[in-house]
Protein backbone atom coordinates (compact mmCIF):
# COMPACT_ATOMS: atom_id res chain seq x y z
CA UNK A 1 0.00 0.00 0.00
CA UNK A 2 1.69 3.22 -0.92
CA UNK A 3 1.51 6.53 0.84
CA UNK A 4 -0.84 7.94 -1.97
CA UNK A 5 -3.63 5.26 -1.56
CA UNK A 6 -3.50 6.26 2.31
CA UNK A 7 -4.82 10.12 1.59
CA UNK A 8 -8.55 10.35 2.40
CA UNK A 9 -10.13 12.97 0.51
CA UNK A 10 -10.82 16.19 2.40
CA UNK A 11 -13.59 18.21 2.03
CA UNK A 12 -12.98 21.56 -0.03
CA UNK A 13 -13.18 24.35 2.64
CA UNK A 14 -10.33 22.30 4.75
CA UNK A 15 -8.97 21.91 2.06
CA UNK A 16 -8.31 25.37 1.08
CA UNK A 17 -7.54 26.13 4.34
CA UNK A 18 -4.52 23.97 4.69
CA UNK A 19 -3.39 25.30 1.13
CA UNK A 20 -3.45 28.49 3.03
CA UNK A 21 -1.85 28.02 6.26
CA UNK A 22 0.73 25.79 4.04
CA UNK A 23 1.38 28.79 1.92
CA UNK A 24 1.52 30.86 5.51
CA UNK A 25 3.64 28.82 7.13
CA UNK A 26 6.27 28.97 4.30
CA UNK A 27 6.36 32.68 4.08
CA UNK A 28 6.97 32.28 7.93
CA UNK A 29 10.24 30.52 7.17
CA UNK A 30 11.60 32.53 4.19
CA UNK A 31 14.33 34.71 5.80
CA UNK A 32 13.29 37.92 3.61
CA UNK A 33 9.86 37.75 5.40
CA UNK A 34 11.32 39.19 8.75
CA UNK A 35 13.02 41.86 7.13
CA UNK A 36 9.99 42.90 4.90
CA UNK A 37 7.97 42.75 8.36
CA UNK A 38 10.10 45.13 10.00
CA UNK A 39 10.03 47.60 6.93
CA UNK A 40 6.45 47.02 6.75
CA UNK A 41 6.00 48.38 10.59
CA UNK A 42 8.57 51.06 10.45
CA UNK A 43 6.61 52.80 7.34
CA UNK A 44 3.60 52.42 9.34
CA UNK A 45 5.07 53.98 12.31
CA UNK A 46 6.41 56.81 10.14
CA UNK A 47 2.92 57.64 8.39
CA UNK A 48 1.18 57.32 11.93
CA UNK A 49 3.53 59.76 13.05
CA UNK A 50 3.01 62.19 10.70
CA UNK A 51 -0.68 61.96 9.57
CA UNK A 52 -3.83 63.57 11.66
CA UNK A 53 -3.77 60.29 14.32
CA UNK A 54 -0.13 61.60 15.62
CA UNK A 55 -1.58 61.90 19.20
CA UNK A 56 -2.90 58.80 19.34
CA UNK A 57 0.45 57.61 18.11
CA UNK A 58 2.33 59.32 21.08
CA UNK A 59 -0.47 58.44 23.28
CA UNK A 60 -0.56 54.51 22.99
CA UNK A 61 3.02 54.52 23.64
CA UNK A 62 2.64 56.52 26.94
CA UNK A 63 0.09 54.33 28.11
CA UNK A 64 1.10 53.23 31.23
CA UNK A 65 0.67 49.77 32.45
CA UNK A 66 1.72 48.12 35.65
CA UNK A 67 2.18 44.77 37.53
CA UNK A 68 1.59 44.14 41.05
CA UNK A 69 3.45 41.17 43.16
CA UNK A 70 3.51 40.72 46.75
CA UNK A 71 2.46 43.96 47.39
CA UNK A 72 5.12 45.47 44.96
CA UNK A 73 3.75 47.40 41.73
CA UNK A 74 5.85 48.00 38.68
CA UNK A 75 3.87 50.70 37.01
CA UNK A 76 5.81 51.87 33.70
CA UNK A 77 4.69 53.25 30.02
CA UNK A 78 3.75 50.65 27.31
CA UNK A 79 7.36 52.13 25.31
CA UNK A 80 9.10 50.77 28.32
CA UNK A 81 7.63 47.52 28.22
CA UNK A 82 8.80 46.96 24.66
CA UNK A 83 11.98 48.46 25.32
CA UNK A 84 13.19 47.22 28.39
CA UNK A 85 10.85 44.02 28.09
CA UNK A 86 10.01 42.04 24.89
CA UNK A 87 13.46 43.21 23.34
CA UNK A 88 15.61 41.04 26.51
CA UNK A 89 13.79 37.88 24.37
CA UNK A 90 15.73 39.33 21.11
CA UNK A 91 19.13 39.85 23.07
CA UNK A 92 18.18 36.32 24.65
CA UNK A 93 18.41 34.88 20.75
CA UNK A 94 21.22 37.02 20.05
CA UNK A 95 23.33 35.87 23.02
CA UNK A 96 22.40 32.05 21.79
CA UNK A 97 23.69 33.03 18.67
CA UNK A 98 26.83 33.72 19.85
CA UNK A 99 27.14 30.92 21.87
CA UNK A 100 26.61 28.54 19.05
CA UNK A 101 28.95 29.99 16.95
CA UNK A 102 31.93 30.46 19.21
CA UNK A 103 31.36 26.54 20.04
CA UNK A 104 30.55 24.72 16.25
CA UNK A 105 29.96 27.54 13.92
CA UNK A 106 31.91 30.07 12.18
CA UNK A 107 33.78 31.32 15.59
CA UNK A 108 34.87 28.17 16.47
CA UNK A 109 37.86 27.68 14.35
CA UNK A 110 40.16 30.38 14.93
CA UNK A 111 41.75 30.95 11.49
CA UNK A 112 38.35 31.20 9.89
CA UNK A 113 36.93 33.38 12.66
CA UNK A 114 40.20 35.82 12.41
CA UNK A 115 39.00 37.72 8.95
CA UNK A 116 35.20 38.28 10.27
CA UNK A 117 36.31 39.76 13.75
CA UNK A 118 38.66 42.04 12.20
CA UNK A 119 35.88 42.93 9.11
CA UNK A 120 33.80 43.59 12.56
CA UNK A 121 36.05 45.35 14.44
CA UNK A 122 37.07 47.69 11.66
CA UNK A 123 32.90 47.79 10.97
CA UNK A 124 32.79 49.51 14.34
CA UNK A 125 35.45 52.05 14.59
CA UNK A 126 35.37 53.62 11.23
CA UNK A 127 31.64 54.78 11.30
CA UNK A 128 32.48 55.75 15.46
CA UNK A 129 35.01 58.29 13.67
CA UNK A 130 33.08 58.79 10.91
CA UNK A 131 30.13 60.04 13.20
CA UNK A 132 32.47 61.88 15.52
CA UNK A 133 34.56 63.96 12.60
CA UNK A 134 30.33 65.39 11.85
CA UNK A 135 29.92 65.61 15.68
CA UNK A 136 33.14 66.21 18.04
CA UNK A 137 31.24 67.95 20.64
CA UNK A 138 28.72 67.33 23.63
CA UNK A 139 25.71 66.61 23.74
CA UNK A 140 25.97 65.11 19.99
CA UNK A 141 28.80 63.32 20.21
CA UNK A 142 27.13 61.08 22.93
CA UNK A 143 26.04 58.80 19.82
CA UNK A 144 29.20 57.74 18.38
CA UNK A 145 27.93 53.88 18.75
CA UNK A 146 24.62 54.71 17.01
CA UNK A 147 26.33 53.50 13.51
CA UNK A 148 28.13 50.76 14.66
CA UNK A 149 25.84 48.16 14.85
CA UNK A 150 24.33 45.77 12.29
CA UNK A 151 20.20 44.67 11.75
CA UNK A 152 20.79 40.63 11.21
CA UNK A 153 17.39 40.45 10.21
CA UNK A 154 17.55 43.27 7.41
CA UNK A 155 20.74 42.03 6.03
CA UNK A 156 20.37 38.35 5.70
CA UNK A 157 16.65 39.36 4.50
CA UNK A 158 18.00 41.62 1.72
CA UNK A 159 20.86 38.79 0.97
CA UNK A 160 17.65 36.29 0.30
CA UNK A 161 16.34 38.86 -2.08
CA UNK A 162 19.30 38.23 -4.50
CA UNK A 163 18.26 34.59 -4.80
CA UNK A 164 20.34 31.64 -5.40
CA UNK A 165 22.94 33.83 -6.93
CA UNK A 166 25.06 34.86 -4.56
CA UNK A 167 27.22 31.63 -2.83
CA UNK A 168 26.95 30.23 0.12
CA UNK A 169 30.08 31.84 1.83
CA UNK A 170 28.63 35.10 1.59
CA UNK A 171 26.06 34.78 3.68
CA UNK A 172 27.88 32.92 6.30
CA UNK A 173 30.66 35.58 6.16
CA UNK A 174 27.69 38.16 6.43
CA UNK A 175 26.39 36.20 9.47
CA UNK A 176 29.47 35.87 11.47
CA UNK A 177 30.12 39.73 11.43
CA UNK A 178 26.68 40.38 12.43
CA UNK A 179 27.23 38.07 15.23
CA UNK A 180 30.57 39.67 16.14
CA UNK A 181 29.33 43.17 15.42
CA UNK A 182 26.12 42.48 17.65
CA UNK A 183 28.34 41.06 20.38
CA UNK A 184 30.42 44.32 20.66
CA UNK A 185 27.49 46.29 20.92
CA UNK A 186 26.10 44.50 23.27
CA UNK A 187 29.47 45.38 25.52
CA UNK A 188 29.06 48.71 24.24
CA UNK A 189 25.62 49.17 25.62
CA UNK A 190 26.95 47.50 28.96
CA UNK A 191 29.90 49.97 29.14
CA UNK A 192 29.32 52.91 27.71
CA UNK A 193 25.22 52.99 28.19
CA UNK A 194 24.81 52.11 31.39
CA UNK A 195 23.72 54.36 34.61
CA UNK A 196 25.24 54.22 37.91
CA UNK A 197 25.80 50.81 39.31
CA UNK A 198 23.50 50.21 42.30
CA UNK A 199 24.64 46.81 44.13
CA UNK A 200 21.52 46.23 45.34
CA UNK A 201 21.20 44.24 42.06
CA UNK A 202 23.85 41.61 42.94
CA UNK A 203 21.88 39.63 45.07
CA UNK A 204 19.19 38.91 42.31
CA UNK A 205 21.67 38.49 39.50
CA UNK A 206 23.63 35.75 41.88
CA UNK A 207 20.64 34.10 42.63
CA UNK A 208 19.22 33.69 39.01
CA UNK A 209 22.45 32.81 37.79
CA UNK A 210 22.63 29.78 40.82
CA UNK A 211 19.56 28.98 39.91
CA UNK A 212 20.53 28.45 36.41
CA UNK A 213 23.45 26.64 36.81
CA UNK A 214 21.48 24.28 39.27
CA UNK A 215 18.43 23.50 37.19
CA UNK A 216 21.14 22.31 34.21
CA UNK A 217 23.05 20.59 37.03
CA UNK A 218 19.76 18.59 37.65
CA UNK A 219 19.14 18.07 33.92
CA UNK A 220 16.19 19.92 33.98
CA UNK A 221 15.50 20.56 29.89
CA UNK A 222 12.05 22.33 29.63
CA UNK A 223 12.83 26.02 28.68
CA UNK A 224 9.57 27.07 30.54
CA UNK A 225 11.35 26.22 33.75
CA UNK A 226 14.08 28.95 33.17
CA UNK A 227 11.32 31.71 32.75
CA UNK A 228 11.49 32.01 36.71
CA UNK A 229 15.51 32.66 36.52
CA UNK A 230 14.73 34.56 33.75
CA UNK A 231 12.87 37.36 35.57
CA UNK A 232 15.00 37.45 38.39
CA UNK A 233 17.95 38.12 36.74
CA UNK A 234 16.11 40.97 34.36
CA UNK A 235 14.86 42.58 37.55
CA UNK A 236 18.45 41.91 38.79
CA UNK A 237 20.39 44.03 35.95
CA UNK A 238 17.25 46.04 35.78
CA UNK A 239 17.86 47.07 39.66
CA UNK A 240 21.61 47.35 39.10
CA UNK A 241 21.02 50.00 37.12
CA UNK A 242 23.01 48.54 33.69
CA UNK A 243 20.07 47.72 30.63
CA UNK A 244 17.46 45.29 31.37
CA UNK A 245 18.24 43.72 27.89
CA UNK A 246 21.99 42.39 28.63
CA UNK A 247 19.78 39.90 30.78
CA UNK A 248 18.78 37.99 27.55
CA UNK A 249 22.54 37.90 26.84
CA UNK A 250 23.91 36.54 29.77
CA UNK A 251 21.26 34.04 29.83
CA UNK A 252 21.90 33.44 26.50
CA UNK A 253 25.48 32.36 26.95
CA UNK A 254 25.08 30.50 29.57
CA UNK A 255 22.62 28.15 27.49
CA UNK A 256 24.40 24.82 26.87
CA UNK A 257 25.13 24.19 23.22
CA UNK A 258 24.94 20.14 23.81
CA UNK A 259 22.44 17.56 23.93
CA UNK A 260 21.58 17.01 28.31
CA UNK A 261 23.32 13.38 28.54
CA UNK A 262 20.56 10.54 29.14
CA UNK A 263 21.00 7.40 30.09
CA UNK A 264 19.96 5.85 27.01
CA UNK A 265 20.42 8.08 23.63
CA UNK A 266 17.36 9.71 22.81
CA UNK A 267 17.65 8.45 19.15
CA UNK A 268 17.41 5.08 21.01
CA UNK A 269 14.10 6.40 22.72
CA UNK A 270 12.52 7.86 19.86
CA UNK A 271 12.54 4.53 17.25
CA UNK A 272 10.98 2.85 20.50
CA UNK A 273 8.41 4.68 21.60
CA UNK A 274 7.50 5.22 17.84
CA UNK A 275 6.81 1.52 17.52
CA UNK A 276 4.90 1.53 20.30
CA UNK A 277 2.58 3.89 18.30
CA UNK A 278 1.96 1.65 15.60
CA UNK A 279 1.30 -1.72 17.32
CA UNK A 280 -1.24 0.15 19.30
CA UNK A 281 -3.40 1.38 16.57
CA UNK A 282 -5.95 -0.91 16.98
CA UNK A 283 -6.45 0.26 21.01
CA UNK A 284 -7.51 4.01 19.92
CA UNK A 285 -6.16 7.22 20.52
CA UNK A 286 -6.06 6.61 24.38
CA UNK A 287 -3.39 3.69 24.01
CA UNK A 288 -1.02 6.38 22.15
CA UNK A 289 -1.14 8.90 25.15
CA UNK A 290 2.01 7.60 27.11
CA UNK A 291 4.22 6.55 24.10
CA UNK A 292 3.32 10.38 22.44
CA UNK A 293 4.40 12.09 25.62
CA UNK A 294 7.62 9.85 25.88
CA UNK A 295 8.20 10.35 22.18
CA UNK A 296 7.83 14.41 22.80
CA UNK A 297 10.37 14.24 25.64
CA UNK A 298 13.17 12.36 23.55
CA UNK A 299 12.44 14.95 20.57
CA UNK A 300 13.10 17.76 22.91
CA UNK A 301 16.61 16.17 24.54
CA UNK A 302 17.55 15.36 20.85
CA UNK A 303 18.48 18.94 20.36
CA UNK A 304 20.61 21.70 22.12
CA UNK A 305 19.15 23.58 23.51
CA UNK A 306 20.67 26.79 21.57
CA UNK A 307 18.75 25.21 18.70
CA UNK A 308 16.00 24.10 20.07
CA UNK A 309 15.10 27.42 22.15
CA UNK A 310 16.06 29.61 19.04
CA UNK A 311 13.85 28.11 16.84
CA UNK A 312 11.33 28.21 19.44
CA UNK A 313 11.88 31.80 19.85
CA UNK A 314 12.58 32.63 16.15
CA UNK A 315 8.98 33.40 14.76
CA UNK A 316 7.96 35.60 18.34
CA UNK A 317 11.27 37.59 17.97
CA UNK A 318 11.07 38.27 14.13
CA UNK A 319 7.32 38.71 13.37
CA UNK A 320 6.30 40.16 16.77
CA UNK A 321 8.76 41.86 18.94
CA UNK A 322 11.13 43.51 16.24
CA UNK A 323 7.87 44.51 14.37
CA UNK A 324 6.47 46.08 17.76
CA UNK A 325 9.88 48.03 18.37
CA UNK A 326 10.05 49.15 15.21
CA UNK A 327 6.48 50.60 15.46
CA UNK A 328 6.93 51.95 18.66
CA UNK A 329 10.54 53.89 17.73
CA UNK A 330 10.27 54.34 14.09
CA UNK A 331 7.46 56.92 14.21
CA UNK A 332 9.79 60.29 13.95
CA UNK A 333 7.27 63.36 13.41
CA UNK A 334 8.85 65.26 10.31
CA UNK A 335 7.27 68.69 11.49
CA UNK A 336 9.39 68.39 14.79
CA UNK A 337 12.63 68.19 13.02
CA UNK A 338 14.11 71.33 13.31
CA UNK A 339 15.88 71.26 9.71
CA UNK A 340 17.93 74.97 10.47
CA UNK A 341 19.72 73.41 13.51
CA UNK A 342 23.34 72.50 12.53
CA UNK A 343 23.57 70.24 15.29
CA UNK A 344 20.39 68.08 14.14
CA UNK A 345 21.86 68.01 10.66
CA UNK A 346 25.21 66.98 12.23
CA UNK A 347 23.57 63.89 13.58
CA UNK A 348 21.42 63.01 10.76
CA UNK A 349 24.33 62.87 8.36
CA UNK A 350 26.81 61.69 10.53
CA UNK A 351 25.00 58.99 11.18
CA UNK A 352 23.80 58.08 7.53
CA UNK A 353 27.64 59.22 6.15
CA UNK A 354 28.57 56.61 8.67
CA UNK A 355 26.37 53.66 8.20
CA UNK A 356 26.57 54.04 4.28
CA UNK A 357 29.76 54.44 3.38
CA UNK A 358 31.82 54.36 6.98
CA UNK A 359 30.52 50.72 7.61
CA UNK A 360 31.79 49.46 4.09
CA UNK A 361 35.01 51.13 3.82
CA UNK A 362 35.53 50.07 7.42
CA UNK A 363 35.18 46.71 7.01
CA UNK A 364 37.15 46.68 3.75
CA UNK A 365 40.26 48.34 4.77
CA UNK A 366 40.43 46.17 8.10
CA UNK A 367 40.29 43.09 5.99
CA UNK A 368 42.39 44.34 3.46
CA UNK A 369 45.36 45.15 5.90
CA UNK A 370 44.78 41.24 8.07
CA UNK A 371 44.99 39.76 4.89
CA UNK A 372 48.11 42.07 3.60
CA UNK A 373 49.61 41.41 6.96
CA UNK A 374 48.94 37.80 7.25
CA UNK A 375 46.40 37.89 10.19
CA UNK A 376 43.79 36.34 7.95
CA UNK A 377 42.89 35.48 4.85
CA UNK A 378 39.64 34.92 2.27
CA UNK A 379 37.61 31.93 3.15
CA UNK A 380 37.45 29.41 0.06
CA UNK A 381 34.83 30.50 -2.29
CA UNK A 382 34.61 34.00 -1.13
CA UNK A 383 35.64 37.22 -3.29
CA UNK A 384 36.56 40.52 -2.91
CA UNK A 385 33.23 41.02 -4.65
CA UNK A 386 31.60 38.84 -2.08
CA UNK A 387 33.43 41.32 0.77
CA UNK A 388 32.19 44.58 -0.82
CA UNK A 389 28.69 42.90 -0.72
CA UNK A 390 28.56 42.14 3.17
CA UNK A 391 30.18 45.96 3.94
CA UNK A 392 27.18 47.66 1.85
CA UNK A 393 24.57 45.34 3.94
CA UNK A 394 26.39 45.55 6.94
CA UNK A 395 25.55 49.45 7.01
CA UNK A 396 21.79 48.44 7.25
CA UNK A 397 21.89 49.08 10.97
CA UNK A 398 18.21 49.78 11.91
CA UNK A 399 17.04 48.06 15.37
CA UNK A 400 20.26 47.68 17.35
CA UNK A 401 20.90 51.37 15.67
CA UNK A 402 17.91 52.71 17.09
CA UNK A 403 18.23 51.15 20.72
CA UNK A 404 21.24 52.90 20.81
CA UNK A 405 19.94 55.69 19.96
CA UNK A 406 17.40 55.51 23.12
CA UNK A 407 19.91 55.48 25.41
CA UNK A 408 22.51 57.91 24.23
CA UNK A 409 19.66 60.54 23.94
CA UNK A 410 17.36 61.95 26.15
CA UNK A 411 16.01 64.92 24.16
CA UNK A 412 13.40 64.64 21.68
CA UNK A 413 15.49 66.69 18.86
CA UNK A 414 18.57 65.12 18.69
CA UNK A 415 16.59 61.39 19.07
CA UNK A 416 14.30 62.29 16.51
CA UNK A 417 17.54 63.50 13.90
CA UNK A 418 19.30 60.03 15.00
CA UNK A 419 16.20 58.10 14.00
CA UNK A 420 16.19 59.74 10.63
CA UNK A 421 19.74 59.37 9.80
CA UNK A 422 19.46 55.62 10.70
CA UNK A 423 16.60 55.32 8.19
CA UNK A 424 18.27 57.26 5.75
CA UNK A 425 21.84 55.78 6.11
CA UNK A 426 20.26 52.07 6.15
CA UNK A 427 18.05 52.54 2.89
CA UNK A 428 20.83 54.14 0.82
CA UNK A 429 23.25 51.13 2.19
CA UNK A 430 19.91 48.87 1.13
CA UNK A 431 19.96 50.49 -2.55
CA UNK A 432 23.43 49.93 -2.74
CA UNK A 433 23.82 46.61 -1.75
CA UNK A 434 21.06 45.47 -3.88
CA UNK A 435 22.34 47.14 -6.42
CA UNK A 436 26.12 45.81 -6.38
CA UNK A 437 24.56 42.06 -5.79
CA UNK A 438 22.15 42.27 -8.91
CA UNK A 439 25.33 43.75 -10.88
CA UNK A 440 28.01 41.34 -10.30
CA UNK A 441 25.84 38.18 -8.99
CA UNK A 442 22.70 37.86 -10.88
CA UNK A 443 23.37 39.84 -13.81
CA UNK A 444 26.90 38.13 -14.50
CA UNK A 445 25.82 34.38 -12.87
CA UNK A 446 28.71 34.17 -10.69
Amino acid sequence: MTPTSLRQPLPPAQRLTQRALSAFEHLLHVQASSGTVLLLASVVALIWANSAFSTSYVALWHLELGISFAGATIAQPLHFWINDGLMTLFFLVVGMEVRHEIHAGSLSRLREASLPVFAALGGVLVPALVFLAFNHEAPQRAGWAVPTATDIAFAVGLLALLGRSIPHQVRVFLLALAVIDDLVAVLIIAVFYSGGLDAAGLPWIALALALVLLLQHLGVNRALVYVLPGLLLWWGVLVLGAHPTLAGVMLGLMTPVEPLRRRIPPMTLIKRYGWQVLRRQDGGPQAWVEPLRKLKRAQRDLLPPTIRIQALLHLWVAFLVMPLFALANAGISLQELDWGNSVATGVTVGVAVALAAGKPVGILLTCWLAIRVGWGRLPEGMSWQGLVLVGLFAGVGFTMSIFIALLAFDGEMLLNATKLGVLLGSVVAACLGMGWGWLCFRRTGR
